[in-house]
């Protein structure tokens, strides 16, 4: 897990605000909707993404997985399992 350097407090209402850079670097916009994971004790945000649009992506990085080479088809795969 890479290190943003960011660090932002919670407030009275429990908020914290993304910081602008990373909502534009992970395409979250305004009203987007945010998934919270729980790993351990890691609090982990993602943008939300449906089931359907979830197996879109999927397919379509299948499908380049197989034309990349070996160090680009792991990246891929890893990403295909995050996905999932």
């Amino acid at each position: 897990m890479k290190s943003t350097g960011i660090v932002r407090k919670v407030d009275e209402l429990g908020r914290i605000v993304l910081p602008v850079e990373l909502r534009r670097a992970l395409g979250i916009d305004v009203k987007d909707p945010v998934e919270v994971f729980v790993e351990g004790e890691r609090i982990i945000l993602q943008k939300y993404m449906p089931n359907a649009e979830k197996q879109s992506v999927i397919e379509e990085l299948q499908a380049i997985v197989s034309k990349v080479n070996e160090p680009d088809r792991d990246i891929l795969q890893r990403a295909i399992n995050l996905i999932k």
